[in-house]
């Protein structure tokens, strides 16, 4: 939301990143005192970051799945209460016996331009996301199309993907396995439709600006100006039209609380997400709730280049070199909780009814004194007794705090280590992180869909998103034949998926986890109806209203 993560988004801290947010609530709203009701039909938001891409085959963070998740629409969207509900889809599905093929009738629905959405424009736009030329982050998302992998990575042409338009209104779709959670994957922001001919005609500058653009969805990007807003407004020729309350949502580019504070207290926001220093000041109002979300944060360690962090004490003394409740409790202060593990709490669960957390373990806890011996370790073996890294981080409010904290943490725990930080807008740090510049980096990952497998799958050998060159053939092994052949016998593939956990962490500390990210907001009382995910995209808004 999306990943990132996404996504996520996203992904991150008091923004939206590969990340994707938390819950079914629609209905927490609260008064902040003075009027009640708004003149206007206008949601009005804030974002830490600007919109990456709105081009859906190459959208990897959270801000853009959540403006692609609000302008557009696949076969299927999220509900209120995480379901996939009908979009371009109608009716139910023509799914075979051996569940490998389904058959999707596509509604009489139209573009922005008046076009009609056929079954061609899914067909395009997924052979778009995995022709290898898109280099798209996320074609391997979609891995589990027949001969996707295979087409993506050059081995077979685009025509012998298993998704087929057999007639404007009817879309055959071949997968290699069956695939339990199929409908909720296809709510994720890489499965959305493309007009063929529209996108042809726009060439490179496909998504670059608004008008470069059209949506199927419940509103259509109406203006967007760089690093400062962007507005959407309602789309007349939306199949659901009537169902859309909002006339426009104006979204502001905001970087630092205060402002977001300030725009919310003379009503020019409607929704906000407060930092720390905030919380305590607002917990009291009755606009304030928290959300927790289902997106886990953590360093990456790259592996690439760097020779401290090739070493596996290294990596093990920096995961359990900081104090996380120092960062949840002290600087977040929003209900997030230290996590000692990578696929979230609360996110999903098990053949056994039981939560994935409750069968896997915990892994690289805070433990001062064992990150020492490992430090000690790392440095007997690489024959050096200083090194210095550069932590990756994000430019808003929260993550430089948590960016200084984590320096002055290292620092004073593993002797001899130096760390500077590197600031970098959104944007920058994502292109820095594909292109595996940098040491190590702060960030998050929220899930793009409802299986343990939308964070562990990052981590196979040149994985799409496995932008630190980690690579374990056992892993490997685990991943592979969770999506493959253990995919009919879900207990054992269950402890696949655990056992991968395991490896990743607690024998090769891929990364160090952090915290799993809950979020403080206040909210205006006549805002209603906003849908918060615990996977793909953070929001919905085709539903809110502002009375």
């Amino acid at each position: 939301m999306k990943k990132r993560l996404s996504l996520f988004l996203v992904l991150l801290l008091a923004m939206s990143t590969f990340l994707a947010a938390c819950g079914g609530d629609k209905e927490k709203s609260g008064k902040s005192g003075g009027d009640n009701t708004k003149k206007d039909n206008v949601l009005n938001l804030t974002e830490t970051q600007d919109i990456p891409s709105m081009d859906s085959a190459l959208a990897t963070d959270a801000v853009s799945f959540n403006t692609l998740n609000n302008t557009m629409e696949g076969l299927y969207r999220l509900d209120e209460n995480d379901k996939a509900v009908e979009g371009m889809a109608e009716g139910e599905p023509e799914v075979s016996k051996d569940g490998k093929t389904w058959t999707f009738k596509i509604r009489d629905a139209k573009w922005s331009n008046g076009d009609p959405v056929t079954a061609n424009d899914f067909e395009f736009a997924w052979k778009k996301a995995l022709d290898p030329k898109t280099k798209a982050e996320y074609a391997y998302i979609m891995y589990d199309l027949k001969n996707a992998k295979a087409i993506n990575t050059g081995e077979m042409k685009s025509e012998e993907l298993g998704v087929k338009a057999i007639d404007e209104k009817t879309l055959e779709v071949q997968l290699e396995n069956p695939v339990p959670y199929f409908k909720e994957l296809l709510v994720f922001g890489t499965f959305l439709p493309q007009n063929e001919k529209y996108v042809t005609k726009q060439g490179d500058k496909y998504g670059l600006e608004a008008d470069t653009a059209i949506y199927n969805g419940p509103f259509v990007l109406d203006e967007w100006k760089h690093e400062d807003k962007f507005v959407m407004k309602k789309n007349p020729n939306y199949w659901d039209a009537d169902a859309v309350k909002l006339d426009k949502i104006h979204t502001k580019i905001v970087k630092n609380t205060q402002t977001d504070v300030n725009l919310f207290e003379s009503k020019d926001a409607d929704l906000i997400r407060l930092s720390s220093e905030f919380v305590d000041k607002y917990k009291k109002n009755e606009g304030f709730f928290t959300e927790k979300e289902a997106s886990v944060f953590f360093l990456r360690l790259n592996q690439t280049s760097n020779e401290l962090l090739k070493n596996v004490d290294a990596r093990k003394a920096i995961s359990m070199a900081f104090d996380k409740k120092g960062i949840t409790d002290g600087i977040l202060n929003n209900g997030s909780t230290p996590a000692d593990y990578f696929v979230p709490a609360e996110f999903v669960h098990g053949p056994d009814g039981k939560d994935f957390r409750d069968t896997a373990g915990k892994y690289l806890s805070t433990d001062i004194d064992k990150a020492k011996d490992h430090w000690e370790k790392a440095k007997k073996a690489l024959g050096k007794d200083k090194f210095t890294l550069e932590l990756l981080n994000y430019d808003d409010d929260s993550a430089k705090k948590v960016g200084e904290y984590l320096k002055e943490q290292l620092e004073s725990n593993l002797d001899g280590l130096t760390v500077n930080i590197k600031q970098q807008p959104f944007k920058q740090k994502l292109d820095l992180e594909t292109k595996m510049n940098y040491d190590f980096s702060l960030g998050g990952w929220g899930p793009d869909y409802l299986d343990p497998m939308t964070f562990l799958d990052m981590y196979l050998t040149n994985g799409a998103h496995n932008q630190q060159g980690y690579s374990n053939p056992e892993y490997d092994k685990l991943i592979n034949d969770a999506k493959t052949t253990l995919l009919l016998e879900p207990e054992k593939r269950w402890e696949a998926l655990v056992k991968a956990e395991e490896i990743l962490l607690k024998e090769d500390a891929a990364i160090a986890p952090i915290y799993q990210r809950s979020r403080a907001y206040l909210k205006q009382p006549y805002v209603k109806d906003i849908y918060f995910h615990k996977f793909g995209a953070d929001y919905t808004f085709k539903y809110a209203s502002v009375k």
